[in-house]
Protein backbone atom coordinates (compact mmCIF):
# COMPACT_ATOMS: atom_id res chain seq x y z
CA UNK A 1 0.00 0.00 0.00
CA UNK A 2 1.40 3.37 -1.03
CA UNK A 3 0.60 6.70 0.54
CA UNK A 4 0.56 10.01 -1.24
CA UNK A 5 3.26 12.49 -0.16
CA UNK A 6 2.09 15.07 2.33
CA UNK A 7 1.11 18.33 0.67
CA UNK A 8 2.98 21.34 1.97
CA UNK A 9 0.78 24.26 3.08
CA UNK A 10 0.89 27.00 0.48
CA UNK A 11 1.14 30.68 1.39
CA UNK A 12 0.89 33.75 -0.81
CA UNK A 13 3.00 36.54 0.66
CA UNK A 14 2.11 40.02 -0.61
CA UNK A 15 5.24 42.07 0.07
CA UNK A 16 5.78 44.97 -2.32
CA UNK A 17 9.19 45.73 -0.82
CA UNK A 18 11.20 42.54 -1.09
CA UNK A 19 14.87 41.96 -2.05
CA UNK A 20 16.62 43.42 -3.92
CA UNK A 21 14.75 46.42 -2.52
CA UNK A 22 16.50 48.01 0.45
CA UNK A 23 13.40 49.71 1.90
CA UNK A 24 13.36 49.79 5.68
CA UNK A 25 10.81 46.98 6.04
CA UNK A 26 12.42 44.61 3.58
CA UNK A 27 14.39 42.70 6.23
CA UNK A 28 11.22 41.69 8.08
CA UNK A 29 9.76 40.56 4.75
CA UNK A 30 12.86 38.58 3.79
CA UNK A 31 13.00 36.95 7.21
CA UNK A 32 9.30 36.04 7.19
CA UNK A 33 9.47 34.39 3.77
CA UNK A 34 12.68 32.53 4.65
CA UNK A 35 11.24 31.42 8.00
CA UNK A 36 8.17 29.92 6.36
CA UNK A 37 10.19 28.21 3.64
CA UNK A 38 12.48 26.68 6.27
CA UNK A 39 9.42 25.27 8.02
CA UNK A 40 8.25 23.46 4.92
CA UNK A 41 5.80 26.01 3.57
CA UNK A 42 5.38 26.42 -0.18
CA UNK A 43 6.01 30.18 -0.39
CA UNK A 44 5.08 32.47 -3.28
CA UNK A 45 5.99 36.15 -2.90
CA UNK A 46 4.41 38.97 -4.90
CA UNK A 47 6.81 41.93 -4.96
CA UNK A 48 7.43 45.25 -6.71
CA UNK A 49 8.48 45.31 -10.37
CA UNK A 50 12.24 45.63 -10.75
CA UNK A 51 11.78 48.67 -12.96
CA UNK A 52 10.18 50.53 -10.05
CA UNK A 53 13.03 49.64 -7.70
CA UNK A 54 15.75 50.65 -10.14
CA UNK A 55 14.19 53.69 -11.82
CA UNK A 56 11.88 55.21 -9.20
CA UNK A 57 13.36 54.45 -5.79
CA UNK A 58 16.90 53.83 -7.05
CA UNK A 59 17.53 51.80 -3.90
CA UNK A 60 18.54 48.20 -4.37
CA UNK A 61 20.89 45.73 -2.71
CA UNK A 62 21.55 42.88 -5.12
CA UNK A 63 23.54 40.96 -2.53
CA UNK A 64 20.50 40.88 -0.26
CA UNK A 65 18.51 39.11 -2.97
CA UNK A 66 21.02 36.27 -2.81
CA UNK A 67 19.99 35.60 0.80
CA UNK A 68 16.40 34.72 -0.16
CA UNK A 69 15.70 31.00 0.20
CA UNK A 70 15.90 29.49 -3.32
CA UNK A 71 12.73 27.50 -2.67
CA UNK A 72 10.72 30.75 -2.63
CA UNK A 73 8.95 31.71 -5.84
CA UNK A 74 8.98 35.47 -6.48
CA UNK A 75 6.46 37.05 -8.84
CA UNK A 76 6.32 40.76 -9.71
CA UNK A 77 2.84 42.01 -10.70
CA UNK A 78 2.61 45.09 -12.88
CA UNK A 79 2.42 48.62 -11.48
CA UNK A 80 1.24 51.77 -13.21
CA UNK A 81 4.02 54.38 -13.26
CA UNK A 82 1.56 57.22 -13.88
CA UNK A 83 2.57 58.99 -10.66
CA UNK A 84 6.32 58.73 -11.27
CA UNK A 85 6.77 58.74 -15.05
CA UNK A 86 8.44 61.91 -16.34
CA UNK A 87 9.65 60.74 -19.76
CA UNK A 88 7.02 61.74 -22.35
CA UNK A 89 8.32 59.06 -24.70
CA UNK A 90 7.20 56.41 -22.23
CA UNK A 91 3.66 57.76 -21.83
CA UNK A 92 0.90 55.54 -23.16
CA UNK A 93 -0.76 56.61 -26.40
CA UNK A 94 -3.90 57.45 -24.44
CA UNK A 95 -2.01 59.67 -22.00
CA UNK A 96 -0.11 61.43 -24.79
CA UNK A 97 -3.23 62.25 -26.78
CA UNK A 98 -5.63 63.00 -23.90
CA UNK A 99 -3.46 63.98 -20.92
CA UNK A 100 -6.22 65.79 -18.97
CA UNK A 101 -8.66 62.90 -19.28
CA UNK A 102 -5.91 60.45 -18.33
CA UNK A 103 -5.12 62.48 -15.23
CA UNK A 104 -8.79 62.76 -14.26
CA UNK A 105 -9.27 59.01 -14.57
CA UNK A 106 -6.18 58.37 -12.46
CA UNK A 107 -7.39 60.77 -9.77
CA UNK A 108 -10.82 59.12 -9.80
CA UNK A 109 -9.11 55.81 -9.08
CA UNK A 110 -7.32 57.44 -6.15
CA UNK A 111 -10.67 58.33 -4.66
CA UNK A 112 -11.65 54.65 -4.73
CA UNK A 113 -8.42 53.41 -3.18
CA UNK A 114 -6.20 56.28 -1.97
CA UNK A 115 -2.72 54.99 -2.78
CA UNK A 116 -0.49 55.26 -5.83
CA UNK A 117 0.22 51.53 -5.65
CA UNK A 118 -3.42 50.54 -6.18
CA UNK A 119 -2.70 49.17 -9.67
CA UNK A 120 -0.15 46.77 -8.20
CA UNK A 121 -2.81 45.43 -5.84
CA UNK A 122 -5.24 44.95 -8.71
CA UNK A 123 -2.67 43.11 -10.83
CA UNK A 124 -1.66 41.04 -7.79
CA UNK A 125 -5.23 39.77 -7.40
CA UNK A 126 -5.45 38.87 -11.09
CA UNK A 127 -2.17 36.97 -10.96
CA UNK A 128 -3.10 35.27 -7.68
CA UNK A 129 -6.39 34.03 -9.13
CA UNK A 130 -4.56 32.43 -12.05
CA UNK A 131 -2.06 30.70 -9.77
CA UNK A 132 -4.79 29.69 -7.32
CA UNK A 133 -6.77 27.99 -10.12
CA UNK A 134 -3.79 25.74 -10.85
CA UNK A 135 -2.57 25.13 -7.31
CA UNK A 136 -4.64 26.57 -4.51
CA UNK A 137 -3.28 28.83 -1.79
CA UNK A 138 -4.11 27.96 1.82
CA UNK A 139 -3.50 31.37 3.36
CA UNK A 140 -2.42 34.88 2.37
CA UNK A 141 -0.08 37.13 4.35
CA UNK A 142 0.03 40.80 3.36
CA UNK A 143 2.55 43.28 4.73
CA UNK A 144 2.30 47.06 4.46
CA UNK A 145 3.30 49.54 3.36
CA UNK A 146 2.12 50.01 0.69
CA UNK A 147 -1.34 49.05 1.85
CA UNK A 148 -2.57 48.04 -1.58
CA UNK A 149 -1.31 44.64 -0.39
CA UNK A 150 -3.96 44.67 2.36
CA UNK A 151 -6.72 45.55 -0.11
CA UNK A 152 -5.49 42.83 -2.47
CA UNK A 153 -5.62 40.23 0.32
CA UNK A 154 -9.16 41.37 1.21
CA UNK A 155 -10.38 41.15 -2.41
CA UNK A 156 -8.71 37.79 -3.01
CA UNK A 157 -10.45 36.50 0.13
CA UNK A 158 -13.84 37.78 -1.07
CA UNK A 159 -13.36 35.93 -4.35
CA UNK A 160 -11.88 32.68 -3.02
CA UNK A 161 -12.59 32.53 0.75
CA UNK A 162 -8.87 31.96 1.39
CA UNK A 163 -8.08 33.39 4.86
CA UNK A 164 -5.60 36.23 5.18
CA UNK A 165 -3.36 37.87 7.78
CA UNK A 166 -2.21 41.50 7.62
CA UNK A 167 1.20 42.48 8.99
CA UNK A 168 1.52 46.13 10.02
CA UNK A 169 5.25 46.63 9.82
CA UNK A 170 4.18 50.26 9.33
CA UNK A 171 0.99 52.12 10.23
CA UNK A 172 -1.66 52.89 7.63
CA UNK A 173 -3.82 55.53 9.31
CA UNK A 174 -1.56 56.67 12.15
CA UNK A 175 1.21 59.20 11.53
CA UNK A 176 3.96 57.63 13.65
CA UNK A 177 6.17 60.70 13.63
CA UNK A 178 3.50 63.29 14.46
CA UNK A 179 1.58 60.94 16.80
CA UNK A 180 -1.78 61.81 15.25
CA UNK A 181 -4.20 60.35 12.68
CA UNK A 182 -2.68 60.25 9.22
CA UNK A 183 -5.91 61.17 7.41
CA UNK A 184 -8.86 63.51 8.09
CA UNK A 185 -12.25 62.13 9.10
CA UNK A 186 -14.15 60.72 6.15
CA UNK A 187 -11.04 59.86 4.16
CA UNK A 188 -11.38 56.58 2.20
CA UNK A 189 -8.39 55.08 4.02
CA UNK A 190 -10.46 54.73 7.21
CA UNK A 191 -13.17 52.78 5.43
CA UNK A 192 -10.66 50.54 3.72
CA UNK A 193 -8.84 49.77 6.96
CA UNK A 194 -12.11 48.90 8.70
CA UNK A 195 -13.09 46.71 5.76
CA UNK A 196 -9.74 44.89 5.74
CA UNK A 197 -9.64 44.29 9.50
CA UNK A 198 -13.24 43.08 9.63
CA UNK A 199 -12.38 39.99 7.58
CA UNK A 200 -8.73 39.43 8.48
CA UNK A 201 -8.05 36.21 10.40
CA UNK A 202 -5.29 38.07 12.27
CA UNK A 203 -3.64 41.48 12.34
CA UNK A 204 0.00 41.64 13.37
CA UNK A 205 1.80 44.68 14.84
CA UNK A 206 5.45 45.32 15.65
CA UNK A 207 4.82 46.55 19.20
CA UNK A 208 2.12 46.68 21.85
CA UNK A 209 1.61 50.44 21.52
CA UNK A 210 0.55 50.07 17.89
CA UNK A 211 -1.64 47.07 18.66
CA UNK A 212 -3.38 49.04 21.39
CA UNK A 213 -3.98 52.07 19.17
CA UNK A 214 -5.66 49.91 16.52
CA UNK A 215 -7.58 47.81 19.05
CA UNK A 216 -9.11 50.97 20.48
CA UNK A 217 -10.29 52.10 17.04
CA UNK A 218 -11.39 48.72 15.75
CA UNK A 219 -12.65 46.87 18.85
CA UNK A 220 -14.48 44.22 16.80
CA UNK A 221 -11.11 43.00 15.51
CA UNK A 222 -9.17 43.43 18.77
CA UNK A 223 -9.26 39.74 19.72
CA UNK A 224 -7.56 38.90 16.40
CA UNK A 225 -4.67 41.32 16.91
CA UNK A 226 -1.22 40.13 18.00
CA UNK A 227 2.30 41.48 18.42
CA UNK A 228 5.23 40.08 16.45
CA UNK A 229 8.22 42.34 17.10
CA UNK A 230 11.01 42.88 14.67
CA UNK A 231 14.19 40.94 15.30
CA UNK A 232 17.70 40.36 14.06
CA UNK A 233 19.03 37.93 11.49
CA UNK A 234 21.90 35.71 12.66
CA UNK A 235 22.73 34.81 9.05
CA UNK A 236 23.49 38.47 8.31
CA UNK A 237 25.43 39.18 11.51
CA UNK A 238 27.94 36.35 11.45
CA UNK A 239 30.92 38.34 12.73
CA UNK A 240 29.32 40.50 15.39
CA UNK A 241 28.80 38.16 18.31
CA UNK A 242 32.40 37.03 18.61
CA UNK A 243 34.17 40.24 17.59
CA UNK A 244 35.79 41.97 20.53
CA UNK A 245 35.91 45.78 20.60
CA UNK A 246 39.29 47.13 19.64
CA UNK A 247 39.74 49.54 22.54
CA UNK A 248 41.53 48.44 25.70
CA UNK A 249 42.19 50.35 28.94
CA UNK A 250 45.89 49.51 28.72
CA UNK A 251 46.20 50.48 25.05
CA UNK A 252 43.88 53.41 24.38
CA UNK A 253 42.74 53.96 20.80
CA UNK A 254 40.34 56.55 19.40
CA UNK A 255 36.81 55.50 20.20
CA UNK A 256 34.57 54.76 17.25
CA UNK A 257 30.94 55.73 17.67
CA UNK A 258 28.69 54.52 14.86
CA UNK A 259 25.25 54.96 13.46
CA UNK A 260 24.36 52.04 11.19
CA UNK A 261 21.25 52.32 9.03
CA UNK A 262 19.43 54.60 6.63
CA UNK A 263 19.50 58.24 7.72
CA UNK A 264 16.20 60.06 7.16
CA UNK A 265 14.79 63.55 7.52
CA UNK A 266 12.48 62.37 10.34
CA UNK A 267 15.39 61.64 12.70
CA UNK A 268 16.92 64.13 15.17
CA UNK A 269 20.13 64.41 13.15
CA UNK A 270 21.16 67.86 14.39
CA UNK A 271 20.75 66.85 18.03
CA UNK A 272 23.00 63.83 17.50
CA UNK A 273 25.67 65.91 15.75
CA UNK A 274 25.57 68.66 18.39
CA UNK A 275 25.75 66.14 21.24
CA UNK A 276 28.76 64.45 19.73
CA UNK A 277 30.51 67.80 19.29
CA UNK A 278 29.94 68.52 22.99
CA UNK A 279 31.09 65.03 24.03
CA UNK A 280 34.39 65.47 22.16
CA UNK A 281 35.31 68.30 24.53
CA UNK A 282 36.00 65.62 27.12
CA UNK A 283 39.70 64.59 26.97
CA UNK A 284 38.85 60.89 26.61
CA UNK A 285 36.77 61.59 23.51
CA UNK A 286 38.83 64.36 21.93
CA UNK A 287 39.87 62.12 19.03
CA UNK A 288 36.67 60.05 18.83
CA UNK A 289 34.84 59.59 15.54
CA UNK A 290 31.15 59.27 14.75
CA UNK A 291 30.86 57.11 11.66
CA UNK A 292 27.65 57.09 9.63
CA UNK A 293 27.18 53.81 7.77
CA UNK A 294 24.25 53.62 5.39
CA UNK A 295 22.23 55.40 2.77
CA UNK A 296 21.15 59.01 3.11
CA UNK A 297 17.40 58.75 2.66
CA UNK A 298 15.49 56.39 0.41
CA UNK A 299 15.81 58.58 -2.67
CA UNK A 300 18.91 60.09 -4.25
CA UNK A 301 17.51 63.62 -3.88
CA UNK A 302 17.75 63.32 -0.07
CA UNK A 303 21.54 63.10 0.15
CA UNK A 304 22.75 66.70 0.05
CA UNK A 305 20.22 67.94 2.64
CA UNK A 306 21.13 65.18 5.09
CA UNK A 307 24.86 65.77 4.67
CA UNK A 308 24.27 69.43 5.47
CA UNK A 309 22.30 68.49 8.59
CA UNK A 310 25.25 66.40 9.71
CA UNK A 311 27.45 69.46 9.35
CA UNK A 312 29.28 68.03 6.35
CA UNK A 313 29.96 69.60 2.99
CA UNK A 314 27.12 68.57 0.72
CA UNK A 315 29.55 67.91 -2.13
CA UNK A 316 32.01 65.81 -0.11
CA UNK A 317 32.04 62.91 2.33
CA UNK A 318 34.38 64.53 4.80
CA UNK A 319 34.70 67.73 6.77
CA UNK A 320 37.25 69.45 4.54
CA UNK A 321 35.44 72.76 4.31
CA UNK A 322 34.04 73.02 7.83
CA UNK A 323 35.49 72.67 11.34
CA UNK A 324 36.18 69.04 12.10
CA UNK A 325 33.41 67.69 14.34
CA UNK A 326 34.67 64.13 14.08
CA UNK A 327 31.69 63.03 12.00
CA UNK A 328 32.44 60.81 8.99
CA UNK A 329 30.00 59.60 6.38
CA UNK A 330 31.26 56.14 5.38
CA UNK A 331 28.65 55.46 2.72
CA UNK A 332 26.25 52.59 2.15
CA UNK A 333 27.01 49.11 3.43
CA UNK A 334 25.44 46.05 1.82
CA UNK A 335 23.25 44.17 4.27
CA UNK A 336 25.36 41.08 3.76
CA UNK A 337 28.42 43.09 4.91
CA UNK A 338 26.74 44.89 7.78
CA UNK A 339 28.37 42.75 10.47
CA UNK A 340 31.74 44.29 9.60
CA UNK A 341 30.44 47.78 10.40
CA UNK A 342 29.23 46.61 13.80
CA UNK A 343 32.47 44.77 14.49
CA UNK A 344 34.43 47.96 13.74
CA UNK A 345 32.38 49.99 16.23
CA UNK A 346 32.94 50.58 19.94
CA UNK A 347 29.69 52.44 20.71
CA UNK A 348 26.46 52.39 18.70
CA UNK A 349 24.22 55.44 18.43
CA UNK A 350 20.55 54.54 18.22
CA UNK A 351 19.07 57.44 16.27
CA UNK A 352 15.30 57.20 15.78
CA UNK A 353 12.57 59.60 14.74
CA UNK A 354 8.98 59.61 15.83
CA UNK A 355 7.23 59.22 19.13
CA UNK A 356 5.81 56.48 21.34
CA UNK A 357 4.76 54.07 18.57
CA UNK A 358 8.24 53.71 17.03
CA UNK A 359 10.40 50.65 17.66
CA UNK A 360 12.77 50.58 14.64
CA UNK A 361 14.08 47.27 13.39
CA UNK A 362 17.67 48.45 13.71
CA UNK A 363 17.70 48.30 17.51
CA UNK A 364 17.62 44.49 17.46
CA UNK A 365 20.84 44.35 15.46
CA UNK A 366 22.39 46.89 17.80
CA UNK A 367 21.68 44.68 20.80
CA UNK A 368 23.01 41.60 18.98
CA UNK A 369 26.30 43.46 18.47
CA UNK A 370 26.71 43.56 22.29
CA UNK A 371 28.13 47.09 22.27
CA UNK A 372 27.19 50.07 24.43
CA UNK A 373 24.15 51.79 22.91
CA UNK A 374 23.40 55.52 23.22
CA UNK A 375 19.78 56.53 22.64
CA UNK A 376 19.08 59.64 20.57
CA UNK A 377 15.31 59.85 20.25
CA UNK A 378 12.24 61.31 21.87
CA UNK A 379 11.44 60.02 25.37
CA UNK A 380 9.08 57.08 25.68
CA UNK A 381 9.20 55.59 22.20
CA UNK A 382 8.28 51.90 21.93
CA UNK A 383 11.92 50.92 21.40
CA UNK A 384 12.60 51.58 25.08
CA UNK A 385 10.48 48.53 25.95
CA UNK A 386 12.89 46.39 23.95
CA UNK A 387 16.00 48.05 25.38
CA UNK A 388 14.86 47.83 28.98
CA UNK A 389 17.06 45.17 30.58
CA UNK A 390 19.88 45.56 28.05
CA UNK A 391 22.91 46.07 30.34
CA UNK A 392 24.83 48.41 28.00
CA UNK A 393 22.09 50.96 27.33
CA UNK A 394 22.71 54.67 27.93
CA UNK A 395 19.55 56.75 27.69
CA UNK A 396 19.38 60.47 28.39
CA UNK A 397 15.58 60.25 28.05
CA UNK A 398 15.79 63.62 26.34
CA UNK A 399 16.72 65.24 23.06
CA UNK A 400 18.76 67.93 24.80
CA UNK A 401 22.27 67.74 23.26
CA UNK A 402 23.98 68.38 26.60
CA UNK A 403 22.26 65.39 28.19
CA UNK A 404 22.87 63.15 25.17
CA UNK A 405 26.55 64.15 25.32
CA UNK A 406 26.69 62.92 28.91
CA UNK A 407 25.31 59.56 27.75
CA UNK A 408 27.94 59.43 25.02
CA UNK A 409 30.71 60.06 27.53
CA UNK A 410 29.39 57.34 29.85
CA UNK A 411 29.07 54.91 26.95
CA UNK A 412 32.61 55.67 25.84
CA UNK A 413 33.91 54.86 29.33
CA UNK A 414 31.93 51.63 29.31
CA UNK A 415 33.42 50.69 25.93
CA UNK A 416 36.92 50.94 27.43
CA UNK A 417 35.96 49.03 30.59
CA UNK A 418 33.77 46.40 28.92
CA UNK A 419 34.20 42.90 30.32
CA UNK A 420 33.42 39.56 28.62
CA UNK A 421 30.77 38.96 31.27
CA UNK A 422 28.92 42.18 30.41
CA UNK A 423 29.09 41.42 26.70
CA UNK A 424 27.70 37.95 27.33
CA UNK A 425 24.82 39.42 29.34
CA UNK A 426 24.05 41.84 26.51
CA UNK A 427 24.07 39.01 24.02
CA UNK A 428 21.70 36.95 26.16
CA UNK A 429 19.23 39.82 26.15
CA UNK A 430 19.44 40.00 22.34
CA UNK A 431 18.92 36.25 21.89
CA UNK A 432 15.25 36.67 22.79
CA UNK A 433 14.80 38.64 19.56
CA UNK A 434 16.27 36.39 16.87
CA UNK A 435 13.96 36.14 13.87
CA UNK A 436 13.36 32.46 14.53
CA UNK A 437 12.13 33.25 18.04
CA UNK A 438 9.90 36.22 17.21
CA UNK A 439 8.36 34.69 14.08
CA UNK A 440 7.42 31.42 15.78
CA UNK A 441 3.97 32.62 16.99
CA UNK A 442 3.10 33.97 13.52
CA UNK A 443 3.97 30.67 11.85
CA UNK A 444 1.92 28.82 14.46
CA UNK A 445 -1.05 31.09 13.79
CA UNK A 446 -0.82 30.47 10.04
CA UNK A 447 -0.83 26.72 10.70
CA UNK A 448 -4.19 27.01 12.42
CA UNK A 449 -5.65 28.70 9.32
CA UNK A 450 -4.67 26.07 6.74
Amino acid sequence: MTTEPRRRPRVLYLSFYFPPSRASGVYRARATANHLAARDWDVTVFAAPLRFLHEVTGSVDEKLAETVDPRIRVERPDLSHFKWERDLRRFSRFRRTMPILARNLYEAGQRIFPEHYASWGYHAVRKALRLHARHRFDVVVATGNPFASFAAAWLFHRLTRVPYVVDYRDSWTLDLFADKPGFPDGHPAWGWERRVLSRASAAVFVNEALRGWHAERYPAAADRMMVVPNGWDPDLLTEVGDAEPAVRPDAPAPLRFSYVGTLTAAQPVEEMASAFEIARRHPDLADAELNIYGHLGFFQSSQSALLERLGLDGDRRDTANVPDRGIRYRGPVAKTQISRAYADSDVLVFLAGGARYVTSGKIFEYMAAARPIVSVHAPGIAATEVLRGYPLWFNADSLDPEQIAQSMMAAGKMARDLTPELRAAARRHAEAYTRETVLGPLEAKLRTLT
